[in-house]
């Protein structure tokens, strides 16, 4: 037989299973010997005498006899299994062979009735111990001839018989790395096929109101464990079904795994599923729940069956005992729902391995094993014969709730779930939007369910173009609805907020010597030169024949120059009125000082005779010197205010275990050093840790993220993780609150020069290495974020954008694709990323919604009226129904207007006065429909946009992209230019578009004469129309 045996693993198991013999404990202690007898039979598929073979030697062998004697062991098989098992039985060599009794292999005849052998067996038998007694599986009972004479012997012998199972089951539950490993492949399988094939089967039948079979169901779940998509890269030939998957719905539920999926019809309410896949002999086994539509007595009885789960984990520990795990979940049913303690189930779970069920380590209230570290349980809870107060129907009225997962038990620590398939509310309730239903009401909240909150993002618009007057109706109710809570919501914000005063900030007053004593006493001071304290930051200037000090930070500029024989220093000081810089403002802790505006010092570039340096060095030397402390003083000061509000983190918890959740090869963005640098990011217990190619560590923690999302790579370059901080961390002597780690999927650049051609087999052989390296990618990526999630409990979620829902918008200068999550709207593909919580907005306005135009420009409101608004420009009207669409299903509040807004100014009178914006019917002088507040708003809008236009000299020094003016400027300086552009791109000339502009005039006049004249005299002489610039020209 060409096959090898882990030999080393043998004789690990050998050595354990003969010191527990030795150890006495259960019924070892009664038996002499140990006889396992293997026959063959079809129907058996778990045996604890196979068992033992399987773990011993990696393999069944049938028609085998084994004998464990004292001090030999004995081996009865076939010729070519003896050639197998002689690996283990010359023992020159191995050295872990050590304390293991030598073994006698036999092998068997097969014409003969085999009593040699049998005698031979028998006498070691008798020399073993007292020899009266043999440890045997009572429960394993082979057919044949071969068996039947072996057991008439050992009867007739007169040898007494002992229940092994339990004893040799304990001694095997413990399992080693390999064998946790291979347990966590079939976990993994078993999740794979449930969220891959059963649960998107289940949702394709709901949709399509399809008629299935359970039996037919479960048929096609064992042939899906054939295709190799749904087996996390396994080979399908070392994987196999541990039993029929159990599908049961529609009133007749029994939560046990010996029974088999009925013929009845797939009825869409509760839908129990359980499934176990074995991978290379060792088993896993998932429990799930899907809901149709689920009342809320069945949400809250579900979301109270999790609460159960949650607490017999935390009771599966090493050392505790299995009784008191059963009794823990049992109480804590009795103190929470009384009512639902005799609907759970009798078992809670049992110990799992080569064996799907291990009967003498079932989690009830009698048995008194432990749990040791190591060992793995099929845990499986649920709640049978629950009413639905709801159901109409016969198969409406029952309904059970059934979860299970393959754990692993630890120290200390609650168990690890090897079964990652999510298991909350929003992750198994399908919820239907029906369309036959009249009441808008219900249409409305089936709407949030199915685009805003993520349940079932993929049918999200289907039926928009259906009956589009209607929609736009409902739109419009639930919009009407929305504006009167915006406005009660943010009074009662507001008045909550009043109490709270704004700390201003004052400048930070820079001392240069606390006392006299710390003055220098060098000779340039004596001599009234100019003498700088590098230590102290101080430039000591002769005043009046006084050396006075003065701190660098009161420095504003200096500057030096050459005239004839003299070299003239001219020192500026920062004096009230002066400007700081934009976000510093003129604060000085007291501004009714005296202050010296500006100093000039003069000296002589000729040197007369005696001296012996040139008197202008010291004032050359002076100016080095103050650019250089200067410099140091103003990059010290920058770190300091980017270290500024940064909130401490708590310090990460190390989990040395090397089975952590890992990506390897990601870069970070933002950049850690001036290169990009590759490097692994690894989930630890309490937060994640990047750890770059040259040592660099980043640290984020759980509880500062909020909010994580992936971006998988359909239709990108890259593969991305981001992260959106509650507070900013430091890194790269930067402060960031975004923080992602991706991946490149391809060739982000291509050579057009090459010569290509359709055919070309080397860029076919590409395309398909692309193709598949997305695909390995994107597997690599989802697994790491189900075993985060898994190691968080799901408190950590990451959330997938819809790219269906995406619409082209230009947050910052160019262009992206924004993408709805089920809680953000965002683009983290491009940098700098583009974030929006929808719980932090309070409102979204559409300018320039005109109906020539091919753009529009969407302003974010956020809740917190000191936070700037978010401006997305040039967002296609096509998309302006979709975002509508959306932003309705997500209960958000939006107005839409022809203007421009300033909106730096708006938000600033909402702040100075808040009753008073909300004693004038607040938001609502966005809507078109209130005309009244419509015209003032204009008026003052045009009056806004007249003040916009004068910036200063010095605000242009500091020209920043965020800032207040620049972002008005660039707003209507964009709208101006886009408008334009879309006239230009029709191709007319001058002329026309002067006519056009005098018949738009003409209309505006007819329309408005009454009522806005005066805004109409007030716009014409702000902005020229394009006719009359012309003729300016001319």
């Amino acid at each position: 037989m060409a096959v090898n045996l882990d030999k080393e693993a043998y004789y690990r198991r050998i050595k354990r299973l003969y010191a527990n013999w030795k150890k006495g404990e259960d019924n070892f202690g009664r038996v002499d010997a140990i006889v396992v007898s293997v026959g063959v039979d079809e129907e058996t598929v778990y045996a604890k005498s196979t068992a033992l073979q399987t773990w011993l030697f990696g393999y069944e062998l049938t028609d085998t006899i084994m004998v464990f004697c004292e001090s030999s062991i004995l081996f009865l098989a076939s010729k070519k299994k003896v050639e197998f098992l002689k690996q283990v039985a010359i023992t020159k060599g191995n050295e872990n062979a050590n304390g293991v009794p030598p073994v006698t292999l036999l092998v068997r005849e097969k014409n003969e009735s085999n009593k040699a052998n049998f005698e031979k067996m028998l006498e070691a038998i008798r020399s073993s111990k007292e020899g009266k007694t043999v440890g045997v599986f009572s429960k394993d009972k082979f057919p044949g001839e071969y068996m039947k004479s072996w057991n008439d012997m050992i009867t007739a012998e007169g040898l007494e018989k002992v229940d092994l199972s339990a004893a040799v089951a304990y001694t095997m539950a413990v399992k080693e790395d390999g064998e946790l490993a291979l347990m966590r492949k079939a976990a993994g399988i078993t999740s794979e096929v449930f969220n891959k094939f059963f649960k998107e089967r289940v949702m394709e039948i709901v949709d399509a109101d399809e008629k299935m079979r359970h039996s037919k169901l479960a048929e096609s779940v064992e042939k899906a464990i054939e295709e190799k998509k749904y087996l996390a890269g396994a080979d399908p030939s070392a994987v196999e079904m541990c039993y029929p998957p159990i599908i049961q719905s529609g009133g007749n539920y029994s939560l046990k795994f010996s029974i088999v999926s009925d013929k009845n019809h797939m009825h869409f309410g509760a839908i129990t599923c359980a499934m176990g896949i074995r991978y290379k002999s060792y088993c896993s086994n998932l429990v799930r729940t899907l809901m149709v539509d689920p009342p809320q007595e069945m949400q809250d009885n579900y979301s109270f069956l999790l609460q159960v789960e949650e607490t017999l984990l935390k009771e599966l520990k090493n050392g505790a005992k299995l009784c008191d795990a059963y009794n823990a979940v049992v109480d804590f049913v009795k103190k929470e729902k009384p009512d639902l303690v005799g609907k759970l189930t009798k078992n809670i779970g049992f110990a799992m391995g080569i064996e799907f069920r291990e009967g003498s380590l079932v989690l009830n209230n009698k048995n008194q094993y432990k749990f040791k570290k190591g060992m793995v349980f099929g845990i499986s809870l649920g709640f049978s014969d629950l009413i639905n107060k709801e159901g109409k129907k016969e198969e409406q009225k029952k309904y059970a709730l059934f979860i299970g997962d393959t754990v692993q038990i630890n120290e200390e620590e609650a168990a690890t779930v090897l079964t990652s398939v999510k298991k909350k509310i929003k992750n198994v309730g399908i919820f239907l939007k029906n369309d036959d239903e009249e009441d808008d009401e219900e249409d409305a909240d089936n709407a949030e369910e199915l685009l805003g909150r993520g349940a079932q993002g993929a049918a999200l618009l289907a039926d928009r173009t259906r009956n589009e007057m209607t929609a736009e109706e409902k739109r419009r109710a639930h919009q009407k609805e929305l504006a009167s809570q915006v406005n009660e919501e943010a009074k009662r914000r507001l008045t909550k907020q009043k109490g709270e005063q704004q700390i201003q900030k004052t400048r930070k007053s820079n001392v240069s010597y606390k006392n006299f004593s710390q003055m220098p006493r060098e000779k340039e001071i004596r001599e009234m030169k100019l003498f700088i304290d590098k230590k102290y930051e101080t430039v000591i200037m002769p005043i009046f024949g006084i050396a006075t000090p003065f701190h660098i930070a009161t420095i504003k500029n200096i500057s030096m120059s050459v005239e004839g024989d003299y070299t003239y220093l001219r020192i500026n000081f920062y004096v009230p009125g002066s400007s700081l810089g934009r976000h510093d403002g003129n604060i000085f802790p007291n501004p009714d000082a005296t202050f010296l505006k500006e100093i000039t010092y003069r000296a002589s570039n000729l040197k007369t005779p005696g001296d012996p340096a040139v008197p202008s060095t010291n004032l050359q030397n002076a100016f080095r010197i103050i650019k250089e402390v200067q410099k140091r003083y103003k990059t010290r000061e920058a770190e300091e205010k980017e270290k500024e509000g940064i909130v401490k983190q708590d310090s990460l918890v190390i989990n040395l275990n090397r089975s952590n959740p890992k990506l390897k090869d990601l870069y970070i963005r933002p950049n850690i050093a001036q290169k990009r640098m590759q490097g692994s990011l690894e989930a630890h217990t309490n937060g994640f840790r990047f750890t770059s190619v040259r040592g660099d560590k980043v640290d984020i923690l759980y509880n500062n993220i909020k909010r994580s999302i992936f971006q998988p790579c359909d239709g990108e370059m890259i593969i991305v993780l981001h992260f959106y901080l509650k507070n900013a961390i430091m890194f790269g002597k930067k402060r960031h609150t975004d923080v992602q780690f991706y991946t490149e999927v391809g060739e982000i650049t291509t050579d057009l020069g090459k010569h290509q051609h359709m055919h070309d087999r080397d860029d076919l052989y590409a395309e398909q290495m692309e193709r598949e390296m997305r695909h390995k990618l994107k597997a690599a990526f989802k697994n790491f974020i189900e075993k985060v999630e898994n190691l968080t409990k799901e408190e950590l979620e990451f959330e997938v954008p819809f790219r269906d829902l995406g619409f082209q918008g230009a947050p910052y200068r160019s262009t992206c694709l924004l993408q709805p999550t089920s809680s953000s709207l965002c683009n983290v593909t491009e940098w700098p990323p583009f974030v929006v919580t929808l719980d932090e907005v309070e409102l979204v306005h559409f300018e320039r919604v005109q109906f020539h135009l091919k753009n529009f420009d969407m302003v974010i409101v956020y809740k917190d009226y000191n936070k700037k608004v978010t401006m997305i420009n040039a967002v296609p009207v096509n998309s302006l129904d979709a975002i509508k669409e959306w932003l309705n299903s997500c209960d958000i509040k939006y107005t839409e207007g022809v203007q421009s807004l300033n909106w730096t100014k708006i938000m600033k009178t909402i702040v100075d006065d808040p009753e008073g914006f909300f004693e004038q019917g607040g938001w609502s002088f966005l809507d078109p429909e209130s005309e009244a507040s419509g015209d003032d708003a204009a008026d003052s809008e045009s009056e806004m946009e007249d003040e916009t236009f004068n910036p200063s000299a010095e605000e242009d020094e500091y020209e920043e992209e965020d800032s207040d003016e620049d972002y008005s400027s660039e707003t209507e300086d964009s709208d101006y230019s886009a408008s334009l552009g879309s006239e230009e791109e029709s191709g007319k000339d001058w002329d026309e578009l002067e006519e056009e502009a005098r018949k738009a005039d003409r209309e505006s006049h007819y329309e408005e004469a009454d009522e806005s004249s005066n805004r109409k005299r007030k716009g014409r002489s702000s902005a020229p129309t394009p006719s009359s610039k012309k003729k300016r020209r001319r």
